[in-house]
């Protein structure tokens, strides 16, 4: 099944830290099966594209304390 399905960004509400930000697309999660994800400064530059469960991961072990700010 392919899908048209256009990216629908939003940037965390937590995000208001002087413009290092990133943008998120979720509604690709159920047609996909992935998390696009870009800078929010350059909003027609690349676009890394990850697996959904990855991404969870990634943000569960933020969430966790397990990954730190550098």
């Amino acid at each position: 099944m392919t899908t048209t399905t256009e990216p629908r960004w939003y940037k965390s509400s937590y995000s208001d830290n002087g413009g290092n930000c990133v943008e998120i697309a979720t509604n690709l999660v159920a047609p996909r099966g992935v998390v696009p994800v870009r800078d929010s400064k350059n909003l027609s530059g690349p676009v890394l594209t990850f697996p959904a469960a990855a991404f969870t991961s990634f943000t569960t072990s933020i969430k966790a304390g397990m990954i730190r700010q550098a």
